[in-house]
């Protein structure tokens, strides 16, 4: 058994599972809190109705995240020794200032959004629903800092064999912290739409709590076109960065075996890494070489220009990389299609949107992991891109087996708490809106 590998999948397990809760929170909480901003305006109990429900929601996915996040920090100590040694002086201070800023704004102002309604004025449950907000993304700030200096690294110098900081201005804002916050900020947007919008068309399926359903539905639905809309810029401005900072991954990106002039951009096909070639391709002449460098002629690097093992794994990384790219597009054309049927006012009674949206509550959720797999299986062979290479940085302590030992209790305890939170929001949802405003009025009684 290699440790290298069992290692690799662990820590893969590890954060894929706990970034499925992340940016379903990030959207969550900025949502909830424009209704709440809705209700202390208008006095609208309907809003706070909407509120409280998603509040409910919101809570339950934030505490399986906090649990699937605390395995990931010890890994680095545990699997990665090497890694956390060379990395240390810098890679800490962005998760120290994630759990001593961002995690307790957000879990301190959650708890009165959970438990301070009728104790607490209108005011103060908004402004504590903006901190959690705000908590929460800059909790995902500080951990993009952490891991875009790995990708790309700035602000230190080598000593005795370790990264040491030299300019923390530098370290955090490095050359992809500001892309990839941005691109995954709107990612975490897209997902709370989506999972709100699918929730949503649930109810109105059922023809259960339609005020409340007909009014989540459409603020979801005008945000998740917002977001998904700007996505597509975000992107570009990411790829921008990629292109100039990593060109083997943006290779990878786009299966570009040869360096070239007008570069095509591959819209998709089928790639045989053994021969340097492409079936069933589908291109479009030079957009590549205009995208990367505002210019049709330019020429882009090719994964020829590199040494065999300098390249990512090019299936995966070009694969993951495409699959969402279409289902970004996919976010797009489903939002414009809602809100089409929004303007000629039969939105809801389109049953085959409503299960269209209820269908697509995953998909979100893929498309993050998609992109994160994308990000960082194209850094590989690094895990410090051009600095220190991933076999080079584990602990040689640990053995393998060990090491599957952990992978199989990892997965069944994730399965556990997977089966945990589908059944805890399958509960609030059999309970429903209606629940919230009995228990209301029993407070105000």
């Amino acid at each position: 058994m290699d440790a290298v590998l069992l290692s690799r999948i662990q820590f893969a397990l590890t954060v894929g599972f706990h970034f499925i809760f992340p940016p379903l929170t990030i959207g969550l909480a900025w949502i909830i809190a424009y209704m709440m901003t809705k209700y202390v305006r208008t006095n609208n109990e309907l809003y706070k109705t909407m509120s409280r429900f998603w509040i409910k929601l919101f809570g339950i996915s934030f505490a399986v995240g906090v649990a699937t996040g605390i395995t990931m920090e010890f890994q680095f100590g545990t699997n990665w020794a090497n890694y956390s040694r060379f990395v240390g002086d810098i890679f800490g201070a962005p998760l120290a200032a994630e759990a001593v800023i961002a995690f307790f704004l957000e879990s301190t102002f959650l708890a009165v959004l959970l438990l301070g309604w009728n104790k607490v004025s209108p005011k103060v449950h908004l402004i504590s629903a903006y901190m959690v907000a705000i908590g929460a993304t800059i909790s995902a700030f500080w951990i993009i800092v952490a891991n875009s200096w790995q990708q790309t690294p700035a602000g230190f110098h080598i000593v005795n064999g370790r990264a040491e900081l030299t300019s923390f201005a530098q370290a955090v804002f490095n050359p992809s912290t500001l892309p990839r916050f941005l691109h995954t900020v709107d990612g975490g947007l897209i997902t709370g739409t989506m999972f709100m919008m699918g929730i949503s068309a649930w109810f109105i399926l059922k023809n259960r709590n339609l005020d409340f359903a007909h009014e989540s539905l459409k603020v979801s639905l005008v945000i998740a076109l917002l977001a998904a809309m700007i996505q597509g810029p975000l992107g570009h401005f990411h790829a921008l960065q990629v292109a100039h900072t990593q060109p083997a991954k943006l290779a990878s990106f786009e299966g570009l075996f040869v360096t070239q002039t007008k570069a095509p951009a591959t819209v998709f096909c089928l790639l045989n890494p053994q021969t340097g070639s492409k079936s069933f391709s589908i291109e479009i002449p030079g957009l590549l070489s205009l995208l990367a460098n505002g210019d049709i002629n330019s020429e882009v690097t090719g994964l020829d220009a590199f040494s065999k093992d300098e390249l990512p794994p090019l299936v995966a990384t070009f694969y993951t990389f495409h699959f969402m790219v279409i289902l970004g597009l996919y976010f797009m054309g489903l939002t414009v299609l809602g809100l089409f049927l929004l303007w000629k006012k039969i939105l809801f009674k389109n049953r085959f949107f409503m299960w269209l949206a209820l269908l697509s509550i995953p998909l979100p959720f893929i498309t993050n992991e998609l992109g994160w797999i994308a990000a960082e299986v194209g850094r590989q062979p690094w895990i410090v891109y051009k600095l220190l290479k991933t076999s080079d940085a584990i602990s040689i302590t640990v053995p393998a087996e060990q090491i599957l030992v952990t992978i199989i209790l990892f997965a069944l305890i994730y399965l556990l708490l997977f089966v945990a939170w589908v059944l805890a929001l399958r509960r609030q949802l059999g309970r429903g809106p209606e629940n919230l405003q009995q228990e209301t009025v029993k407070e105000v009684n």
